[in-house]
């Protein structure tokens, strides 16, 4: 299992090829999220923010047949069209692959100490939670 926080960009088919070498992987489901709009500036609090991505994949892994995943999310300087977050899941079945990237991405979102600040041309403002994003984490509590 790959967790990284970083500032440079990343290479999609190279990580998606990275877990898929196992011959009992059956899929890879992954996500990559993008910057829109407006430049943006993320930060982070260095080994929190890794311990706390680690800890949701450790819960995905406990309710799906997660064979491999890597999650790497970016912080710093942030342009329009940037990759933000790459999710990727290897499992032997589609089901438990698409399951658990949606629910990883769903708790990045609302679990991870990430902290955004758009750039608009009226000045800077820090992005607040939103409520669907919530809700979204929400519909995986057991």
């Amino acid at each position: 299992m790959k967790v990284a926080v970083q500032r440079e960009d990343f290479d999609l088919g190279a990580e998606v090829r990275a877990i898929s070498k196992d011959s009992k992987v059956g899929a890879v489901a992954s996500f990559v999220g993008l910057v829109r709009d407006v430049r943006m500036t993320l930060e982070h609090y260095p080994g929190m923010t890794e311990n706390a991505i680690r800890g949701i994949v450790d819960q995905a892994a406990s309710r799906w047949q997660v064979m491999d995943c890597t999650v790497i999310h970016r912080y710093g300087e942030l342009q329009p069209n940037d990759q933000i977050v790459l999710v990727a899941v290897a499992s032997a079945h589609r089901g438990d692959a698409f399951a658990a990237c949606e629910f990883i991405m769903d708790y990045l979102k609302t679990q991870a100490p990430f902290w955004k600040k758009e750039h608009r041309a009226g000045g800077a403002a820090w992005v607040e939670a939103k409520a669907a994003d919530d809700q979204a984490a929400g519909r995986w509590k057991s």
